[in-house]
């Protein structure tokens, strides 16, 4: 029998395991989460649970600590890193977006182009929104 993997998300480890896994001393996690570098999830009765990308966070302290960078450097590292992580988010959004604008822009210059041979000088743009908003556009004289 198989057990599905959990969520890299879900807070499984005890902090003795993440401590092992992670090869830093329990004291140690303890002091970056009082730092506020982490923050485990926690059970009813208060005690502390790691994630895979708490772990995985921990590895990234440890590594950038052993290079030399104080632990200022670290907090700042990292935050810089999940300013880039919520960029590049907006950027895909952004992006998706401008490939949907795009795509209206293609279709109303098909549009346009089949009613001026009927025609018909205004070109209609469908909105991609379930609504069936539509949009009329004349071109200025």
């Amino acid at each position: 029998m198989t057990f599905p993997s959990p969520s890299p998300d879900a807070a499984v480890y005890v902090i003795s395991v993440a401590a092992e896994l992670t090869g830093l001393h329990p004291q140690t996690l303890r002091t970056y989460e009082r730092m506020g570098l982490i923050t485990p999830g926690r059970t009813g009765g208060g005690g502390r649970r790691y994630s895979h990308r708490d772990l995985e966070l921990l590895r990234t302290i440890s590594e950038l600590t052993s290079a030399g960078i104080g632990i200022e450097g670290v907090r700042r590292i990292l935050e810089l890193q999940q300013e880039i992580d919520a960029l590049r988010g907006r950027n895909e959004a952004l992006q998706a977006e401008l490939e949907v604008a795009r795509d209206a822009l293609r279709a109303a210059v098909t549009g346009r182009r089949t009613a001026q041979q009927t025609g018909n000088r205004l070109p209609v743009l469908r909105s991609p929104d379930p609504d069936g908003s539509m949009v009329v556009w004349r071109r200025p004289r």
